[in-house]
C-alpha cells in the first residue's frame, strides 16, 4: 500500500498528495482514525508526565491498549474486501474505548469525553445511514457519561442534568457534519455527472477532430484555415506540401510577402495584398483565383477559393482557403489551344486556295454550264463554311481580340443581320423581327459587332426547331448601346447557363439532337463584347426560350 504522505523538493512532508477518495479503503480508514490516535497518544504523554499514578488504573490502561489495537485493525484489516459500511465498527469501538479512558483518567485529566467528537464526526461524515449516525452522535456520548453513573448507583438528577450538555453539543456537531456531508455528496454526484458528460463530449470532440484530420489529409486539395488575425488554425498535409513548394530556398520560415506566388504569366510575383491568403484575411470571398507556386520545373498551377467564417454575432472570425492543383489541366488546355491553332493555320492555306480557284472558275460564265455551276457553288459554299469555322477557331485561340472602333449606326447593323437571316428563319417557320430605332450611333467595330449579332440571331433560329418567334431589340441605356436577342425555343437549364460561354460547350439537349455546331460562337461573341468594354448576360428557362443581352459603351 502506498503511503499517503510524501516530501516535496524542499524536503517538506506533504499530506494527501491526491484527493482523499482516491486512496484505498485501508488508507482512508487509517487516516480517519489517526486524529483520535494522536490525541490518545498526547493524553498518554500528559498522564505519564504529570499523573503517573493513573497508569496503574486498569480502565485507563484498557483505553490505551484499545486505541493501539483499533489503530492496528485500521491498518491490518482488508476493508476493501468487506461490505462497504463495515469500517463503521471502528468509530463505534472508539466510543467504547473513550468510555474506558474517561472512567480510568477523569481523576487526572478532565475532558477526555470530548474525544468523542472524533468518532462522531467520522460517523456523520461517512454519509452512510445518516439518521443512525445522528442518533449515535447523541446517545453515544450520553452513554459514555450516564452508563458509569448508573452502574455506580450514586446518580442524582443534578448529575444527569449536568452531564447532558456534552451529548447535546455532540448532537449539534453531528447534525452539522451530516448536513454538510449530504450537501457535499450531492455536489460531488452532480460534479461526477457533469464530469462524465464533459468526458463524453470531449471524447466525441476528439473523435470528430480525428475524423476531420483524416478526411482533410485524404482529400487531394490543400486546406488552410486562418483566424481574423491571420494566424493558422488548421493546415492539412496537401497544403503543407504547397507551402513548402512556395518557400524560397534557404528560408525556413518565410512570411506571406516572401513566398513564391506568381501571376498567370508564371513570372510576375503577385503583390502581397492580392495573394489568396491575404485577400482571405481581409474578408474577401472568391472562387477559382489562379496563381503559380514555386519556380523552375517544380512550378505548379493552383486555383484558390476562400470563404469567410463568422462568429455568433456575425463578425468576421477568420477564413477557409482551398488550394487545388490544376497544373495538368492548364497544360492540357495550352496543348489543346496550340493544336487548334496549328491545325487551323494548316487548314486555312489550302481552303483559301480552293476558294480562289472556285471563284475564278465561277467568274468564267461563258464556259460553264448549269450542270457544272451547281457542283462549283456547292464547293464554294462548303469551303466558305470551313473557312468561317477555321476563323472562329483562330479567334478562340487568340484570347483578347483586337477591335477597331469607329462611328457607325448600330441600328443599320441590326437590320442587316436580321435581313441576312430572314431566308433561314422563313425555312424554319420562325417569325424574325427587328425592334430598333432609325438611328443609334456608337463607336464600335462594325465587323465585330455584326459577327456578334449574326452568332446570336443564328443561335436563336437554330435552337428554335419547332418554330416560334425571334426578336432583336436595340436601345440606348445609361450611355450604353444595349441589344437583346430573344427566342421562344428550347431554353437551357441553370447548370447549362453557367457554362454556356465556355469554349466548345454544347448543352446535353443540343448534343442529343441533330443541330450542328462546335460550341465557339458564344465564346467568341463574349470576347468581342468584352474587347469593346462591354458585357454579355442571358436569361433562359427550359421549354420557354432564351434571351441574350449584350451592352457596349456608346
Amino acid at each position: 500500500m502506498s503511503s499517503p504522505t510524501w516530501k516535496d523538493a524542499s524536503g517538506r512532508i506533504l499530506l494527501f498528495r491526491r484527493p482523499f477518495h482516491e486512496y484505498s479503503m485501508r488508507s482512508r480508514v487509517t487516516l480517519s482514525q489517526m486524529p483520535l490516535s494522536v490525541t490518545a497518544g498526547i493524553t498518554a504523554f500528559l498522564i505519564l508526565a504529570f499523573f503517573p499514578e493513573t497508569l496503574m488504573n486498569p480502565l485507563f490502561i484498557s483505553f490505551l491498549l484499545s486505541q493501539g489495537i483499533i489503530l492496528l485493525l485500521c491498518y491490518a484489516v482488508p476493508w476493501d474486501k468487506l461490505p462497504y459500511p463495515a469500517f463503521l465498527v471502528i468509530p463505534i469501538l472508539d466510543l467504547v474505548s473513550i468510555a474506558l479512558g474517561r472512567e480510568g483518567g477523569q481523576d487526572s485529566l478532565t475532558g477526555i469525553s470530548l474525544m468523542a467528537v472524533f468518532p462522531v464526526i467520522w460517523l456523520c461524515a461517512s454519509g452512510v445511514f445518516p439518521k443512525t449516525a445522528v442518533a449515535i452522535s447523541f446517545f453515544g456520548p450520553l452513554a459514555i457519561i450516564w452508563v458509569p453513573l448508573l452502574i455506580r448507583g450514586d446518580v442524582s438528577g443534578q448529575d444527569l442534568a449536568r452531564s447532558f450538555l456534552l451529548p447535546v453539543m455532540m448532537l449539534g456537531i453531528g447534525v452539522s457534519v451530516t448536513v454538510m456531508t449530504l450537501s457535499m455528496v450531492r455536489q460531488q454526484r452532480d460534479l461526477e455527472e457533469k464530469d462524465t458528460q464533459l468526458r463524453l463530449v470531449l471524447d466525441d470532440s476528439k473523435g470528430q477532430e480525428r475524423l476531420l484530420n483524416t478526411v482533410l489529409d485524404t482529400v487531394h486539395l490543400g486546406v488552410l484555415a486562418v483566424d481574423a488575425d491571420g494566424n493558422d488554425i488548421l493546415m492539412n498535409r496537401k497544403q503543407r506540401a504547397h507551402h513548402k513548394l512556395a518557400t524560397p530556398a534557404g528560408n525556413d520560415d518565410p512570411n506571406e510577402s516572401e513566398l513564391l506566388v506568381f501571376a498567370a504569366d508564371r513570372n510576375t510575383l503577385v503583390p502581397t495584398e492580392q495573394r489568396p491568403v491575404r485577400r482571405a484575411i481581409l474578408g474577401e470571398e472568391f472562387t477559382d483565383y489562379l496563381v503559380w507556386l514555386g519556380d523552375g520545373i517544380k512550378q505548379r498551377a493552383i486555383t484558390t477559393s476562400a470563404r469567410p467564417m463568422r462568429d455568433q454575432d456575425g463578425n468576421f472570425a477568420g477564413s477557409v482557403i482551398v488550394f487545388s492543383d490544376v497544373t495538368e489541366l492548364v497544360n492540357a488546355l495550352a496543348a489543346k489551344d496550340d493544336f487548334v491553332s496549328n491545325v487551323s493555320h494548316e487548314f486555312r492555306t489550302p481552303l483559301t486556295s480552293i476558294l480562289g480557284y472556285v471563284e475564278l472558275m465561277l467568274d468564267d460564265d461563258d464556259d460553264l454550264t448549269e450542270y457544272q455551276r451547281g457542283p462549283l457553288e456547292i464547293i464554294r459554299r462548303n469551303s466558305e463554311r470551313l473557312l468561317t469555322l477555321v476563323s472562329d477557331l483562330l479567334s478562340s485561340r487568340g484570347g483578347q481580340l483586337i477591335v477597331s472602333p469607329r462611328a457607325v449606326n448600330v441600328a443599320d447593323l441590326v437590320r442587316a443581320s436580321v435581313t441576312a437571316a430572314l431566308p433561314r428563319a422563313t425555312v424554319s417557320g420562325i417569325r424574325l423581327m427587328a425592334d430598333a430605332p432609325e438611328r443609334l450611333a456608337a463607336h464600335v467595330d462594325p465587323a465585330r459587332i455584326s459577327q456578334v449579332l449574326d452568332n446570336l440571331v443564328s443561335n436563336a433560329i437554330k435552337y428554335s426547331p419547332d418554330g416560334g418567334e425571334v426578336v432583336v431589340a436595340l436601345r440606348s441605356e445609361d450611355g450604353h448601346v444595349v441589344c437583346s436577342v430573344s427566342d421562344t425555343g428550347m431554353g437551357m437549364s441553370e447548370q447549362d447557363q453557367e457554362e454556356v460561354f465556355a469554349k466548345f460547350f454544347r448543352t446535353a439537349a443540343v448534343r442529343n439532337s441533330a443541330i450542328p455546331g462546335v460550341g465557339l460562337g458564344l465564346s467568341i461573341s463574349k470576347a468581342i463584347v468584352e474587347a469593346h468594354g462591354g458585357s454579355v448576360s442571358l436569361r433562359s428557362e427550359v421549354g420557354e426560350g432564351t434571351t441574350f443581352t449584350f451592352a457596349v459603351p456608346a
